[in-house]
């Protein structure tokens, strides 16, 4: 028998800490090799962190809600004899292996998409804080499984089931090889298979925020993605001398394109919304400008343009504002756009944007519509040079064909580095997608290749 200390890895490209959410084992726990052991939460994501071995757990190293540095301890095992001693030496894991698969959700429901803007208000409860110098590293934490028992399940569902208080040990898996699926969950707990109460957060997602009594005060530690939201903001905020300008125009007709398209066969089993219309106006606008897509690289004194499209959607998640990208858009049919709007939406919705989904990005939209705001000031994602917002559509009365009529109106704004993009250019790449949301025919072309 020997011990093996399982050492934190880097999550992504120079991530120095992670913060430990969730342990998903306890000391004494046997497991086996990629088995989940623990969901931490680093600067760009939530991810949970598979074994590289199997074996017992001998030690917990830190304590659910500790900041751990990349590199320190953070679990050891007692490996050795049959199959632990031939997984004792198993490869390193990199961060990229550690990115679970998007999960499967209805992709009717609604993420809400914002620059600049933390996630929908919801109760939000402190976690304990970092142990004082000098206090003990190993300790007993809860145990989620007992030994030799590992429930399959994702991410998502897994904290479903905290969430729902619902015990995974004693629910019946209907997915492949027994995974546990989020409706698996919804029944036990409809069922009575939950364990003590739901927490009260469950019940409502606009809960009161948890007030100190004393001081009627609530105070949030400034770490993990909203940190480095905060950092990357203000860096643009003061980097990039940032120019807005806004256009009002009628999307009648983008709203009854969104709906035709919805009845095409190619559009099966995946949404369309006015976005995808918006997204593909916008990709198209960037062929005609190409210099909108494009960066400032300061040390090289180079302004560096981009023949690819990695488009961003700003998206509000319950750890914060993320900003994944959808690479090489540019390529993409339309329905291919629309799957990978609906997988980067499903993914982001449960927080587990893989690192790389978050980088490269070359230009953003951000929605603020569906918060039924009408524009905004938006402010850049860092390396890109503009950003679109797309405002809520209302009926408003127009003028149509040379009579007052009611039409489905939206503001358009756009934000741009004025290092790189001067007034006529800024003005011509906004009335480009204007004009093809006005009249969105003539971005469709109705063929197989196209469609």
């Amino acid at each position: 028998m020997a011990t093996k200390d399982f050492l934190l890895p880097d999550l992504g490209e120079g991530l120095t800490e992670a913060e430990i959410l969730h342990w998903l084992v306890a000391e004494g726990d046997t497991v086996t090799l990629n088995q989940p052991i623990v969901e931490v939460e680093t600067a760009k994501a939530a991810v949970e962190i598979p074994s590289p071995y199997a074996g017992v757990v001998t030690t917990l190293h830190h304590a659910e809600g500790a900041t751990v540095d990349v590199g320190l301890p953070l679990i050891s095992f007692e490996v050795g004899g049959g199959d632990a001693t031939a997984t004792a030496d198993a490869p390193a894991i990199q961060g990229g292996d550690l990115v679970p698969s998007a999960p499967k959700v209805d992709t009717e429901e609604k993420i809400e998409v914002l620059v600049g803007s933390g996630p929908k208000a919801g109760k939000l409860t402190r976690r304990p804080r970092k142990q004082a110098a000098g206090a003990a590293t190993s300790m007993p934490i809860r145990a989620a499984e007992p030994a030799d028992v590992h429930v399959l399940a994702k991410p998502p569902v897994r904290k479903l089931a905290r969430d729902l208080g619902v015990d995974l040990r004693g629910v019946g898996g209907s997915g492949p090889n027994g995974t546990v699926t989020r409706a698996d969950v919804q029944a036990a707990a409809g069922a009575g298979g939950a364990v003590g109460a739901a927490p009260a957060y469950a019940a409502s997602a606009r809960a009161r925020p948890d007030f100190d009594s004393a001081t009627r005060e609530q105070r949030i530690p400034i770490k993990g993605v909203r940190k480095a939201t905060a950092t990357a903001m203000v860096q643009s905020a003061f980097t990039a001398p940032h120019v807005t300008e806004w256009v009002t125009v009628d999307v009648t007709e983008t709203m009854n394109l969104a709906r035709r398209l919805r009845n095409y066969p190619d559009f099966t089993g995946v949404k369309v919304s006015p976005l995808l219309l918006v997204a593909r106006a916008l990709i198209l606008a960037v062929r005609r400008h190409p210099m909108i897509n494009s960066s400032w690289d300061d040390e090289a004194q180079e302004i560096v343009v981009k023949d690819y499209v990695n488009l961003g959607i700003a998206a509000a998640t319950p750890r914060g504002l993320i900003v994944p990208n959808i690479k090489d858009a540019g390529s993409l049919s339309l329905p291919q756009l629309a799957g990978a709007l609906d997988a980067l939406v499903a993914t982001a919705r449960e927080g587990k944007t893989a690192p790389a989904d978050m980088q490269r990005g070359t230009i953003t939209i951000t929605n603020v519509g569906v918060f039924g705001v009408d524009s905004g000031t938006p402010i850049l994602n860092p390396g890109e040079s503009a950003i679109l917002c797309f405002g809520a559509v209302r009926e408003q009365p127009w003028v149509h064909e040379g009579q007052i009529a009611v039409r489905q109106v939206t503001t358009l704004a756009l934000s741009f580095d004025h290092r790189i993009v001067d007034g006529q250019l800024g003005s011509e790449f906004l009335a480009e997608i204007a004009t093809m949301l006005n009249d969105p025919w003539r971005m469709v072309h109705f063929s197989a290749s196209t469609l």
